[in-house]
């Protein structure tokens, strides 16, 4: 394939990236959000025996992967992402409990968060597999995400299966998608994963519908649902401070393990916004998922690179909107690391193929 049809492959045809330099506005307005998210943090915790660090946390994470992910992305766009994906999938098998560090962690951590990681692993060995030239190094990597993928399955979670399968097909997929039309489909699947959470905690969905998700998300974790939409409602501004949901929940079945395995929180992080910092969280949590996507849509990167990060990202987003695994630095700093890799302008010329 010679280099001119290649590029346009890579670029996905009328989408591609501007050519000018980046202007910096982008990052100015990512920034700018992170800054919002840290100060309304300590603004709902103002006045009440609240615990903002965890979201200060969060937000450091992402802003350092981010940083990291820039500079990597840029000097090597291969060997970074690689060495993330392998570092990912490595600390799985051999550092139990590395995450929570809990008494409910055996064998390896934490099982659906260990499983959101995996899905930034495939993300990320995908990304490197299109940096790459052609051949058995791309096949490698490839088999990487795959081997990601199968290890989410091995810990048990079968969400994170779905969604690093999901990431590998998009990927395989991607060099022939418009990166407009890819990101936009995209959005709209998370839409759909926060708005059916929202449904089924508010029990706007069919009364067969209804009973069947909730069996599969156990009624449990539902219950959580409910209580932070009631916690929402009666503070929808700022909520009751930041890691107080377990202060002013209404104890109830203690039962699933798989919830206890995180009490004080309702198990969604757009749900856990909305009790513990307001409107105004979730409104802040939405818009920097909207300014990825956008810094997506203004990526340098080939959009075979872009759409697979962007598929990455929003498999966690949908994860996040039914558990909570954006409790855990590293899978923040992940999201921020991949984020800041298929935003990046490579130093180095990319495979012949334009790929």
């Amino acid at each position: 394939m010679n280099t001119t049809t290649g590029d346009a492959a890579g670029i996905a045809g009328d989408d591609a990236p501007p050519d000018s330099p980046r202007s910096g506005r982008g990052d100015a307005v990512g920034a700018a959000l992170l800054a919002a998210s840290a100060v309304w943090a300590l603004v709902s915790a103002v006045g009440r025996p609240a615990r903002p660090e965890g979201v200060l946390l969060a937000v450091l994470a992402v802003a350092a992967g981010f940083a990291a992910g820039r500079i990597g992305g840029a000097l090597r766009p291969v060997a970074v992402p690689a060495t993330a994906a392998v570092g990912a999938v490595a600390l799985t098998l051999l550092l139990p409990g590395r995450l929570s560090r809990g008494p409910h962690t055996p064998p390896l951590g934490y099982v659906n968060a260990d499983a959101a990681l995996m899905v930034l692993a495939t993300g990320a060995a995908c990304c490197a597999a299109w940096a790459a030239r052609p051949g058995p190094l791309r096949l490698g990597l490839r088999l990487l995400g795959a081997l990601a993928a199968l290890l989410a399955l091995g810990l048990g979670s079968a969400a994170g299966f779905a969604a690093s399968l999901g990431v590998l097909l998009c990927s395989l997929a991607a060099d022939r998608t418009p990166r407009v039309v890819g990101l936009a489909g995209l959005a709209l699947a998370t839409v759909v994963a926060v708005g059916g959470t929202y449904a089924v905690a508010v029990d706007a969905l069919p009364p067969g519908l209804s009973a069947s998700l909730s069996g599969q998300l156990t009624p449990a974790r539902v219950r959580l649902w409910h209580e932070a939409l009631d916690i929402a409602g009666t503070s929808p501004l700022r909520g009751v401070g930041p890691g107080r949901f377990a202060d002013v929940e209404d104890t109830g079945d203690t039962s699933d393990t798989d919830v206890t395995a995180g009490s004080g929180k309702p198990r969604s992080a757009p749900l856990q916004l909305a009790a513990e910092q307001g409107v105004p969280g979730v409104a802040l949590l939405a818009a920097s998922y909207a300014w990825i996507l956008w810094a997506l849509r203004r990526s340098p990167r080939t959009t075979p690179v872009v759409l697979t990060a962007a598929a990455a990202l929003t498999g966690l987003a949908m994860q996040s909107a039914v558990d909570h695994v954006l409790s855990y630095a590293a899978v923040t700093a992940g999201a921020g690391l991949l984020a800041g890799l298929a935003t990046s302008r490579p130093t180095r010329d990319g495979p012949p193929t334009g790929h």
